[in-house]
């Protein structure tokens, strides 16, 4: 399965241009959290509500939430996902504070890495001309690299599942790079994390960016979050698990 980013419409060419255009906290209002997420519909990322700030709870209501404000709001996010615009237009005007997520491994996956490793592979994937699609960093010390997906073989049995390298509880000691694929998701700007009134998850470089192979970035994340995990205290020995 695969999709068709190039050759970008009048109309997509103007939103896009009119987002880069907006400041992010002007962007980020009623009209503009709209947009954002019609445009990243558009690009093709399947899209889904999730939980969202409540003062510095979660929104689920769930005592001791290990995700607040980061989990789908419904258990079938993944049939629930979807790019069709009507959907999307009404979950955003009748949720209005809702964060949402995007599913990924159907048509893109995201390689999710520490802050500082992924702005110098930004700088340096720029600097050698390598296609570099959206990008986005989130307040709480990520940036998240949305590619194309590895494939959606026929053979229903060689899916390539995701599962996270660590429990959310223990993410602070596991820095490295993960590889959100089928089965996994993350939240897609613009998104809130608790005790944040702005956004905290926006894009440094926006959905009009067409997906890149996921392998072309591969060699450049992992050099800088080697690099990165070096540098940081490790309590665990565990350096940059890569098993998805």
């Amino acid at each position: 399965m695969s999709v068709e980013f190039g050759g970008r419409s009048g109309r997509q060419g103007r939103l896009s241009q009119w987002l880069r255009g907006r400041r992010p906290k002007e962007a980020a209002g009623d009209g503009g959290r709209e947009a954002l997420l019609l445009a990243a519909a558009e690009a093709g990322l399947p899209l889904a509500p999730a939980a969202h700030p409540a003062g510095y709870r979660c929104s689920c209501d769930r005592v001791g939430c290990p995700t607040p404000a980061r989990h789908p709001v419904s258990f079938a996010w993944q049939t629930q996902s979807t790019t069709d615009r009507a959907q999307i237009e009404r979950w955003a005007r009748h949720q209005p504070q809702a964060n949402f997520i995007t599913a990924t491994g159907m048509v893109h996956d995201v390689l999710d890495v520490p802050l500082d490793a992924g702005r110098e592979a930004l700088d340096r994937l720029l600097e050698a001309g390598v296609e570099v699609g959206p990008v986005a960093e989130s307040d709480d010390g990520r940036m998240l690299f949305f590619t194309l997906t590895r494939g959606t073989p026929e053979d229903e049995d060689e899916w390539w599942p995701c599962e996270l390298d660590c429990h959310p509880e223990t993410m602070d000691e596991h820095p490295g790079l993960r590889w959100h694929c089928r089965g996994s998701y993350v939240l897609v700007p613009p998104s809130r994390l608790l005790g944040d009134d702005d956004p905290s998850v926006h894009w440094e470089r926006g959905p009009e960016h067409p997906l890149p192979d996921p392998l072309s970035l591969l060699e450049y994340l992992t050099d800088a979050c080697a690099r990165y995990a070096g540098d940081q205290p490790d309590p665990t020995e565990a350096a940059w698990p890569l098993r998805h």
